[in-house]
């Protein structure tokens, strides 16, 4: 890919709601021969993270994570500290990179990320926001935008619109959908993606974001801007240190879903499963579930296991248990929590 020579770094947010398929979409451009090297800020909202596995499959790529909140409220500062420190890595030679990806938390409310690149002189100084790039999930889209201010948010402040998961609904459901994000953002241009498949030239260096266009919705955007979640969303990590027994643990996730699944916003995490040489990846959102296998475990390596759920007034105890149980070393039915 080639752009003009500019003294500020371009960067790209990447947004959209949980289990949109962000992730997907960033190891694509990653994996992309652009030319480009591009540096990750990488937010998630549980405690703790597990996409740099998912990112780091194939190639090495300059990642920070911030894990201790999201990315639009409690941990603002945490970002305009980082892109500090990823200049000053770039200006002394320690680091290269010709772009930064910012991939926000489903959560997350673009605009105060948005804003960061205006009101704090250094990183408006340093940095240029080339685009907001808003993932939509052809198949929970409508719900989440029923339920969720900040799926709603995500689509209103992007410059382009990427439909996902459109083979699991019709075509009906397909116009239908556009239709609804065209009236509320009728200048982002939408494209369907399929498995994050998509030119690159669609989403980088696309000079999307307009200030002025933005001030014209938005008179208040770069005023202050407070975010709140909903009290009832929240998230927990699990770990544990003993492989799990793999037909166990799928039992217990099938019976999981069927109970729990419409209050799982997003659940994924990085599994040690007894015999297995390689760590096994596993994502979902709702009712839908897949796993991949990821990098092989190296010789003496500690091999943990990390899930991380996010949804709404999860059962925390009773998840914790039923995965004890699925461990290889422990001869129980995790149906039982269940039953």
């Amino acid at each position: 890919m080639k752009r003009e020579t500019e003294t500020q770094i371009p960067v790209t947010i990447l947004t959209g709601f949980l289990g949109t398929g962000k992730t997907t979409l960033l190891n694509r451009i990653l994996r992309e021969d652009h030319g480009l090297r591009i540096a990750v800020i990488e937010n998630e909202f549980g405690e703790a993270g597990v996409d740099n596995e998912i990112l780091l499959q194939e190639r090495q790529e300059q990642i920070v994570e911030m894990n201790n909140g999201c990315i639009c409220c409690t941990v603002r500062g945490d970002l305009v500290r980082i892109l500090g420190e990823l200049k000053s890595k770039r200006s002394s030679g320690a680091l290269k990179f010709d772009w930064v990806v910012i991939e926000t938390t489903g959560l997350a409310d673009p605009a105060p990320v948005a804003q960061t690149f205006f009101v704090d002189e250094e990183v408006s100084s340093d940095y240029r926001l080339d685009a907001i790039i808003t993932v939509v999930d052809a198949k929970h889209g409508p719900t989440q935008l029923d339920e969720h201010h900040e799926a709603q948010e995500q689509v209103g402040f992007a410059d382009r619109i990427l439909l996902s998961k459109t083979d699991l609904v019709s075509r009906g459901d397909v116009d239908a959908l556009q239709k609804r994000l065209h009236a509320i953002n009728p200048r982002a241009p939408i494209l369907p993606v399929v498995f994050g498949s998509v030119d690159v030239a669609e989403v980088l260096d696309i000079h999307g974001f307009r200030l002025d266009t933005i001030l014209q919705v938005d008179p208040a955007f770069l005023e202050d801007v407070t975010h709140e979640h909903d009290d009832d969303i929240g998230s927990f990590a699990y770990r544990d240190a003993e492989a799990f027994n793999l037909e166990r643990l799928e039992t217990f996730f099938s019976l999981l879903l069927q109970t729990y699944g419409t209050d799982l916003l997003r659940y994924k995490g990085v599994l040690n499963i007894e015999g297995k040489s390689k760590r096994v990846i596993f994502q979902g959102v709702h009712m839908l579930f897949g796993a991949d296998e990821g990098k092989p475990w190296a010789s003496g390596e500690s091999r943990e296991t990390t899930m991380v759920f996010i949804g709404r007034s999860l059962p925390r105890a009773l998840i914790e248990k039923g995965l004890a149980m699925c461990r290889a070393s422990v001869a129980a039915d995790p149906a039982e929590v269940l039953s």
